[in-house]
């Protein structure tokens, strides 16, 4: 799977939501009902041609989830941090179709896809990921254990809020600051 930038996101939304679709109506779910609730913020954001950052974690022609990832800058850190959050996920996950190790899987591979955004395309020091619901921690509680082996110096979840510090990157930014210093 691989999250990746939505290019000419109002197409590609349309495309996701054309499958997504049949994905619901598959079980008998009004489609509508879907549309009116999360839809509508991606229909949004979507329709933003300033740059929406919208990205969509997907394995070959399946879509599994659509975010908006924004690159930002925070007083309480000094250097960028990114803002992972409007997660929409498929149907299939919605509607309880994929059972809840396959839920987990795909918010698993979507915090994944924002932690290789922080070291490659976006590059940030910090990730904010808005969690769909508290509930949702269970998948990440491991995370929270420090180890040396972590690539995070800092990581912690506060109700649907995860906050971690890239490790490599944090100590680059202490030696920076220190070069600046001397």
């Amino acid at each position: 799977m691989r999250l990746l930038p939505m290019k000419e996101p109002d197409k590609a939304w349309r495309a996701i939501k054309s499958q997504w679709k049949k994905d619901a109506e598959a079980v008998g779910e009004d489609y509508s009902t879907l549309a009116m609730g999360s839809y509508a913020v991606i229909d949004g954001l979507a329709k933003d041609d300033k740059n929406p950052s919208l990205f969509c974690l997907s394995e070959g022609d399946r879509s599994h989830a659509v975010c908006q990832v924004s690159r930002i800058m925070m007083s309480k850190y000094p250097a960028p941090t990114l803002r992972a959050r409007f997660t929409t996920l498929s149907p299939v996950y919605e509607l309880g179709i994929a059972d809840l190790a396959q839920y987990a899987q795909i918010m698993v591979a979507l915090f994944s896809g924002i932690v290789w955004l922080s070291r490659d395309t976006l590059s940030g020091s910090h990730i904010r990921f808005f969690l769909k619901s508290p509930g949702d921690a269970q998948f990440f509680a491991a995370l929270r254990v420090e180890s040396l082996l972590s690539p995070f110096s800092k990581f912690t979840i506060d109700g649907s809020l995860i906050e971690c510090s890239m490790r490599e990157t944090e100590t680059a930014e202490a030696d920076e600051m220190a070069k600046a210093m001397a």
